[in-house]
């Protein structure tokens, strides 16, 4: 097969055709205070200010060898425009939603504004795209990210809250989501026209909070509904131990699910069977913060040979990341296919 460029290759892979290699992708961030200083475009300016977004994000495919770039690196900037209380932190911190001020109580308080787009901090999403298409062609695979509703519950409602309402009134709780995803679709079609060929949706219904059968009661069907509402492949992320939901996950008609190190690659794949494409699960705290190249190469490895069809690590990479622990995951996927050519002798 002759090679690909790095859109071509993911692309590939998030619509199950044959690629030249295995992509290296982060769906979520890569951002670290490293590649900040690098390109001079720090925290907070890189959440708020289109150029300084766009720079950072390019530090994914230019300095670090990715094959994607992926240009917003919290999970606030839609509950930013929804008029949540923010704090956007420092070079060295994430910016965070304070979930102990919520904004809504019942489901009939939900309002998406007319001008929901036109909040800043969507715009710098929307430009960021743009100036990256601009900057990039079709060289390189651009993924966007549209939070979806169970996230948008936790900040806007507060994460307890929002819980016990999924305890207690099941039909309230659809009514908080069915109003929540009208933001996410909103604005995961509005990063299509600016130029994404892909879309991050974080739904944080993790393991440690929410159930497998949980997310088939709430998330299932609507993340199914998500799917045919925005006409580009949508790779699904929630943290933690998720195996006991990925076979429903399997059956929404997601692109791929971007899955956490707390589930083994082998036991991933079979869970999914084939349905959807796995994106991951290098490790965070421990391995690419704490650890060294030849433990990144080994996790590598072990999703290679497990057939995971996109590696990268498994969430928004730690800002005090080592440069030379992510540098080796680009290093170690193509000295892997590299060996797999060699014939035996």
């Amino acid at each position: 097969m002759k090679e690909m460029t790095s859109r071509e290759r993911v692309m590939a892979a998030l619509t199950g055709k044959p690629v030249d290699r295995t992509p290296v992708a982060n769906p979520t961030s890569v951002a670290t205070v490293e590649l900040m200083d690098l390109v001079d475009a720090p925290f907070p300016d890189a959440n708020r200010r289109a150029e300084q977004m766009a720079r950072l994000a390019a530090t994914s495919h230019v300095d670090l060898g990715f094959d994607t770039i992926m240009p917003v690196y919290s999970v606030i900037q839609e509950s930013s425009a929804l008029g949540c209380k923010m704090q956007w932190e420092g070079k060295g911190n994430w910016p965070t939603v304070r979930m102990s001020e919520p904004i809504w109580k019942t489901s009939d308080d939900i309002v998406i504004p007319d001008d929901f787009l036109d909040h800043p901090d969507l715009q710098c999403v929307l430009k960021a795209i743009g100036i990256l298409r601009e900057e990039f062609g079709n060289e390189v695979a651009i993924i966007g990210k549209t939070m979806g509703p169970w996230s948008l519950a936790y900040h806007c409602f507060g994460v307890e809250p929002f819980l016990l309402t999924s305890l207690d009134d099941e039909d309230e709780t659809r009514r908080i989501l069915d109003k929540l995803a009208e933001a996410t679709v909103i604005f995961g079609n509005a990063q299509i026209e600016a130029g994404a060929d892909a879309l991050t949706l974080p739904d944080h219904a993790t393991g440690d909070l929410v159930s497998g059968e949980y997310y088939h009661r709430y998330l299932e069907d609507l993340h199914s509904r998500m799917v045919e509402e925005i006409p580009i492949p949508l790779i699904l992320h929630i943290c933690g131990r998720t195996v006991d939901r990925m076979g429903f996950i399997a059956n929404t008609g997601m692109a791929a699910f971007h899955f956490d190190s707390k589930n083994g690659p082998e036991e991933s794949m079979k869970e999914v069977d084939g349905k959807i494409a796995l994106v991951g699960n290098i490790n965070n705290p421990s391995t690419l913060y704490a650890k060294g190249p030849a433990e990144v190469r080994e996790e590598v490895y072990a999703n290679l040979e497990a057939g995971v069809q996109m590696i990268g690590p498994e969430c928004a990479i730690p800002l005090q990341a080592p440069l030379e622990n992510l540098l080796e995951i680009s290093r170690a996927v193509k000295d892997w296919h590299a060996e797999q050519a060699v014939p035996a002798e």
